[in-house]
């Protein structure tokens, strides 16, 4: 039997990368844009039409996608089984829940679970506003720690070195007027926000929303979570963001006791 050149497997190797990498991003495109049919899809990719086909039917045969009534593309529910499963291995949901409804009743606008993920807060729970006009995130969105209260809170309590290297790296895109779009900027919130406890977000991601919160530390005292309370501006005033504030740091507190934050850590 022949031998395969090193050639020939290097070339297999960037072709299974290649269709992987183009796999995936036929699905980042359907989370993104909703239903697309494979004209649209193969637009999205920059290829041609045959060979954005041969990727979805193998999306379909693994069941990533499927085709809708009128013949597009649509991710499966196996997507969202893969996102569960993921998140069902979080404990901090369950351990969160309560202190997450007592807030949610207290003040009867969006309760928000975050984590920090290199740079960025991922969104792992929250508990809807009762209110018929509601601004929020949904579950597993991530969103840029500059510019959101969670990701401010976390940062804001990280050990120096890694705070000083974030703020070094980060890239910052004002998504509004009111975005912090500078270093400076950022490291004159972080000292506002470890005075007093807990971030603030004014407006700073979408306009209309505004939200206080605090962080919550892990086992080995590090910032890991956070939790928030955020509604429209109308109904965010400051007068009920100093309310929310003091309830937040006690639940928060509260909290991090409950999943062994070390108590020197807290005072």
């Amino acid at each position: 039997m022949p031998k395969r050149s090193a050639m020939s497997s290097d070339n297999e190797k960037y072709y299974f990368v290649s269709s992987l990498a183009k796999g995936l991003r036929i699905l980042e495109v359907l989370a993104e844009q909703g239903d697309l049919s494979v004209s649209q899809v193969a637009a999205q990719l920059g290829t041609n039409r045959a060979g954005s086909h041969r990727f979805i039917s193998t999306l379909r045969d693994l069941g990533y996608v499927e085709k809708t009534s009128t013949g597009r593309i649509t991710l499966s529910f196996k997507m969202l089984e893969l996102g569960m499963r993921k998140l069902d291995r979080f404990e901090i949901r369950s351990d969160a829940r309560t202190c997450m409804q007592e807030l949610a009743f207290a003040f009867r606008e969006t309760v928000n679970l975050g984590q920090w993920e290199r740079g960025a807060v991922i969104h792992l729970d929250k508990i809807n506003s009762t209110e018929i006009l509601r601004m929020d995130l949904g579950i597993g969105a991530h969103a840029p720690a500059y510019c959101t209260g969670l990701g401010k809170a976390i940062l804001s309590f990280l050990p120096d070195g890694e705070r000083e290297d974030y703020l070094q790296t980060v890239t910052f895109v004002p998504f509004t007027e009111h975005t912090i779009t500078s270093p400076e900027q950022l490291a004159a919130e972080i000292e506002k926000t470890r005075q007093r406890g807990y971030a603030v977000d004014d407006e700073e991601l979408s306009l209309g929303l505004r939200c206080v919160a605090a962080p919550v530390f892990d086992h080995t005292g590090r910032p890991v979570y956070a939790l928030s309370v955020s509604g429209p501006k109308h109904r965010m005033t400051d007068q009920k963001m100093q309310e929310i504030k003091e309830q937040l740091l006690s639940v928060c507190h509260r909290l991090s006791r409950q999943i062994g934050t070390p108590e020197r850590r807290l005072s």
